[in-house]
This record gives C-alpha cells, structure tokens and sequence, in this order.
C-alpha cells in the first residue's frame, strides 16, 4: 500500500483526531474524540456520528472512559445518533486531567466488509469481521457472572465469559492477540489476578500460537465487578495472516517476575501490518521500577521504551491509531502533556486517563497503544 492510503486528519480545535486506512478488502477508521471545554457528552458524539455517516462505517469497538452518570448519557446519545449499541462497548471511570467529566471515546469501525454481532447472555459484547486474509473479533465490556464472589473467582469468570464469547465465532483463547483488563483496586489482588491468569492460559496454551498482549490497570466500573475486560482475537483465512509477539529491546519479559503476557504482539492481515503494544510502564530490563515519586522521569523512560518497540518494527509514533495513557495523579497530567508538546504530538489520538493505578505502588504513569503500518 501507498502513503496516500493513509489520511491523518486531527483537528485541536474540535478535538477529533481520526486515522483512516484502507485494506485490500476493507475500510478501517480509528476515531479519538477528547472532550472540548464545556462540552456535553451529546455533543462529543454528534461528532463522532458525523464522522461515521460521512464513510459509511460501522462501529466495531468502542471505549468509554467517564463517570456513571457520563457513561449513560453517552450510551443514550449513541443510540438516539447513531442507533442500537450492537457493538461492544468498554466503559469504565476515567475522568479527563482537564476535570471534564469524561476522558474522551476511543472508537474504531470499518465499511466495505459485514459485521457480525456477538452476544452473551443477551448482551452485545463483540463484533466479528474479516479483512480478506483473517477473520478479527473485538470483544468488550466482558463481565463476570456474579460480580459477588471473591475477586479472583470473579477474574476467572471472566476468563470463561472471553473464551464463550470466542467460541460463537469458531474461535478459541489460543486466537487472542490482545487483552485490556480493568481491575478494582489493582493493589489489593494483582497477585492472585496474574495466578488466575497464568493457570488460565496454562490450561488453554496451544504450541506456536501467540501470547497475548495485555493491559491490567487499576480502574473501575460502574457495575461494581472486581474487573472488565475486553479483547482482540484473530484467525487467519490463508497464508498471508501472520501474528507474532514482540520482545522490548529496552525490557525483559512479562513472565520473568508472574505477569503472563506478550510486550506487544504484531499482526499481519488485509494489508495492514498492527503493533498492539500492551501497557508499558517505568520498569527496566531486570525487573525493577525506574524513576520512583519522579513523574517526568518515568514518562520519559516509558515513551522510550515504546518507541523502540515501535522501531524494531519499522513504526514510530506516527503509526500510532489509538493510545490510552494512565496517570496516577491528577497534577502530574501536565508532566505528560508537556512531554507530548515537547515532542510535537499534541495532535495524538491520546486520551489521558486519571486517577488511575499501575500495578506497582510506585508507578506513576503508563500508556498502551495500536499503530499501523500499510508497508507491509
């Protein structure tokens, strides 16, 4: 594919930053809206339903990050603007560092290829579609059954609730490419969370598939369950899908200290090449936290970190389609938006998303994103 098939249009006035791609087969759309100053969570949507009418897409994925009281507002304007959630929908707190309400919509959607609706229990919780080389499901707001059992039952729940809503669409948790887990008082359990996890995947472990990528972010919900999660799954249709995970040049494996996941996985597919890099935090190569109680030090370090995942696959922070930042603190927002202004990325599909807490107490700050490539 040729640069010309990727159209970057940020807009900081309005604040919709919009990254359009075109597949052999297929049309992508990745659509970040921040909320402008005084604006209502209606508003933010009418935007992006503009965008979504103007291509003809179709949601596929949608991340919302706000209050309760925000949250049901944008999931009645979505429904009043652009029709019946049948997407899966992410929503958990997250207020803006601005103070707005709420922290922004991550949103992707395609056109020219059918979308297949996915539900559990009666609800919508992902989409299936194929981009000529592989068939992708996006799964979110994955819950467990019984949100009053003990915290690591509930994970493992939520493991099995993935796995069923995989299985309707033929696949299986050795398909997993990606995972975004938002834990309830991160601290208080990460250790029996990454045990549920690791025997999870331990039981389901398919020789030569991928290990997922991960985020696990100490966020909450507005359901009151120990955690939700989402998730992205691909199969390949032929033998131009090819999925592989990425190692950090600048750090050490997850499984070195119990964390079973992948730095980042890279997908190959419909003549796109993806990084889905998980969440990247200030730990270096042997394990420990680098930059204790210094928020600019930390950024600094982390944003290197990413960067170089990127460069080992021919990406930089130009290929970058959606990124979620985690700040501890609600003051130390500004260390992270002088860093981005400092690197000319203010026009950067980022949401910036505080308070939220890092699985290590001393952690201030931690970013995951997707970038594309169509240099494939």
């Amino acid at each position: 594919m040729r640069d010309e098939c990727i159209a970057t249009a940020p807009d900081l006035q309005d604040n919709v930053l919009i990254r359009m791609l075109r597949g052999r087969e297929h049309q992508e759309f990745h659509v970040t809206i921040r909320p402008a100053p005084s604006e209502t969570p209606t508003a933010m949507v009418a935007r992006l339903a503009a965008v979504l009418r103007a291509h003809g897409a179709l949601i596929v994925r949608q991340e919302i990050f706000g209050a309760a009281d925000v949250e049901s507002e944008i999931r009645r304007a979505l429904h009043d603007q652009i029709g019946p959630l049948e997407w899966p929908v992410l929503s958990v707190a997250g207020a803006s560092a601005n103070g707005s309400p709420s922290a922004g919509i991550h949103t992707m959607a395609v056109a020219d290829t059918p979308v297949m609706v996915i539900a559990v229990n009666g609800d919508v919780v992902g989409s299936l579609f194929a981009d000529g080389d592989a068939q992708h499901v996006l799964l979110a707001g994955v819950r467990p059954s019984v949100a009053a059992q003990p915290k690591p039952i509930q994970a493992r729940q939520v493991f099995e609730n993935l796995e069923s809503a995989l299985q309707q669409s033929g696949m299986s948790c050795a398909d997993l490419m990606r995972t975004w887990l938002f834990l309830d008082d991160i601290l208080a359990w990460y250790g029996p969370f990454n045990q549920v996890r690791t025997e999870f995947y331990q039981q389901r472990h398919v020789p030569g598939t991928v290990l997922p990528a991960s985020t696990g972010i100490g966020v909450g919900n507005s359901t009151g369950a120990a955690l939700v999660a989402a998730a992205w799954a691909a199969r390949g249709l032929n033998g131009a899908f090819a999925a592989r995970e990425i190692s950090s040049p600048l750090q050490g494996p997850p499984q070195a200290y119990g964390s079973r996941f992948a730095r980042a996985v890279e997908i190959i597919s419909g003549g796109l090449r993806r990084a889905l890099v998980s969440g990247t935090a200030s730990i270096t190569k042997d394990g420990p936290s680098a930059h204790r109680g210094d928020m600019r030090g930390q950024v600094d370090w982390t944003m290197n970190v990413v960067r170089e995942i990127l460069a080992s696959r021919a990406m930089s922070f130009a290929d970058v389609t959606r990124a979620t930042a985690y700040i501890k603190h609600p003051q130390d927002a500004p260390v992270f938006d002088a860093w981005l202004a400092d690197h000319g990325l203010r026009a950067w599909p980022v949401l910036l998303i505080t308070p939220a807490t890092v699985c290590r107490d001393e952690l201030l700050f931690e970013i995951e994103l997707d970038a594309i490539s169509t240099e494939v």
